[in-house]
């Protein structure tokens, strides 16, 4: 019993200095690491302490101790708010329309993408398609202004091809809104989402593949039998992180292209908090709709990976 005892003892020793040296052995990779460490501390657990100012009256010019409990009563205002259906509406809509349209075309892109045989179009093609991913949403926001207005290309192509008989102000009428937000979202973030997807579809075995050839399986064939399977996981990740985020509406994205004229359909969630907090100073109104908007990101989350684990046996974990 006691030799057991020590030959275990001695295992761990030895694990735990495997793992010193395995450790050493990275030590500058880890030390890569901590700057990304230092920058979450900082950024996102650091200010989470802030949130207990969503059930007191603060003001910025006391500390947050000396401001009063006033329980959930910034809750029920947001709730009762005559802006709370339109922000909601608004930011479901927004992104109902990502999730649905916006994620399955990186996909598809991908999926294309991977079929090419010409390695210098390839290579064209997605440096095109990345592109616009590295151009700020103010600069690509200004683009968007110019394109979309009366005198714009889009205004004149549009009437070129007789679909519409006279120009239109696309971001001066609220019932366009949706439709830009979701056009501009994807050809902006369509290549380089499509990058993931690439890098999934290149671990494919290839025996795979050629198995597939010798029964005969045609392009198509290959592509739902073999590469979408393949992927699933990725897709299912991906899936349940987009799901989760069904409240985020791309606050740059709608900042840059909202306005007075069509606030009534631009008006999200993040923008809202914005308007409230920065501009009007309700910083524990702002913090309450911010806090209640993760509680229903995290609800989001863990319905989306319980459902992707039951239907498709993969999960984030």
């Amino acid at each position: 019993m006691s030799k057991t005892v020590t030959g275990v003892r001695k295992n761990r020793k030895t694990s735990f200095s495997d793992t010193l040296k395995k450790w050493w052995g990275q030590r500058y990779l880890q030390l890569m690491v901590l700057p990304g460490i230092l920058w979450m501390l900082v950024f996102n657990y650091l200010p989470m302490g802030g949130i207990i100012i969503a059930f007191k009256k603060f003001k910025i010019t006391k500390s947050i101790s000396e401001a009063p409990w006033v329980g959930f009563r910034y809750f029920k205002e947001f709730f009762q708010d005559s802006n709370f259906k339109d922000v909601m509406v608004n930011t479901l809509g927004i992104s109902l329309l990502k999730l649905c349209i916006g994620f399955a075309l990186p996909i598809i892109f991908a999926l294309l993408l991977n079929e090419l045989r010409g390695m210098r179009f390839k290579k064209v093609t997605q440096t095109i398609s990345y592109l616009p991913h590295f151009l700020s949403w103010v600069v690509l926001g200004g683009i968007m202004t110019t394109w979309l207005s009366k005198e714009g290309v889009i205004n004149d192509f549009l009437m070129m091809v007789h679909i519409l008989k006279e120009p239109v102000s696309f971001l001066g009428e609220p019932k366009y809104f949706w439709g830009v937000a979701l056009i501009s979202d994807i050809w902006k973030e369509l290549g380089w989402s499509a990058i993931i997807y690439l890098a999934a579809i290149t671990g494919v075995d290839q025996q795979i593949y050629e198995a597939a050839t010798v029964d005969g399986a045609g392009k198509l064939q290959k592509i739902f039998y073999v590469t979408l399977p393949s992927i699933t996981g990725t897709i299912a990740i991906m899936l349940i992180l987009q799901v989760s985020g069904l409240l985020n509406s791309n606050f740059d994205q709608i900042l840059i292209l909202k306005n007075q004229v069509n606030v009534a359909r631009s008006q999200v969630i993040d923008t809202y908090v914005y308007q409230v907090g920065m501009t009007l100073g309700k910083y524990s109104y702002a913090t309450a709709v911010g806090l209640f908007k993760s509680v229903i990101a995290l609800m989001l989350l863990l319905i989306a990976n319980k459902t992707c684990k039951k239907l498709l046996g993969r999960s984030l974990y």
